[in-house]
């Protein structure tokens, strides 16, 4: 599907962590600087993906075409409980099935978590936009990726073939950044 160009959207604490020991985003991973960046990227994203507990609350989401992981369907199934949405089991269906369930065969696709939702796109990332909060720390907390603990994310993306750009700040008092992890054929 050479259309369609993946990109990845996270923030973390300090440690690598996208969420609190109870599996939750806590208030203190919540930045208005990074949500504003986020918002924007999804309003202008043509496709979004997550899992079952990852959604980004916000008052566009309902507008938002979106693909949802999960092992409750046995392929693809539109999702009742929320509009644009199709339940996607990668057991059973192909994500290309998706898109086109979903009627998207290009722009940007964002890949909004969590961990196992970010690892299934590694590959196919053109892009990974990873902001940290430097000054949180999740003890016991959820990684934002597969290896994350004993690697950072950083290292992570980095064995994954990604290469980090020019951070950007975000929130200045609290010195959140975001980096674009970029594949080496999608560099400008």
């Amino acid at each position: 599907m050479p259309a369609l160009r993946f990109e990845g959207y996270v923030i973390v604490s300090s440690d690598g962590m996208l969420a609190n020991a109870q599996n939750a985003m806590p208030d203190e991973l919540k930045f208005e600087g990074d949500k504003r960046f986020f918002t924007a990227a999804l309003d202008r994203s043509a496709l979004i993906v997550h899992g079952r507990y990852s959604h980004e609350q916000q008052p566009n989401s309902p507008r938002r075409k979106r693909v949802i992981l999960t092992r409750k369907v046995a392929d693809l199934a539109p999702d009742t409980s929320q509009p644009n949405a199709l339940l996607w089991n990668p057991a059973g269906a192909a994500f290309e099935a998706a898109c086109e369930r979903a009627d998207v065969s290009s722009g940007t696709v964002a890949i909004i978590g969590g961990p196992t939702v970010f690892d299934m796109f590694m590959e196919r990332y053109d892009a990974f936009w990873l902001s940290v909060a430097p000054k949180v720390r999740l003890p016991g907390g959820e990684p934002c990726f597969p290896g994350v603990g004993p690697r950072t994310p950083q290292q992570v993306l980095a064995a994954h073939g990604l290469k980090a750009g020019a951070a950007e700040m975000l929130d200045p008092a609290d010195g959140v950044t975001v980096t674009p992890w970029r594949r080496s054929s999608s560099l400008p």
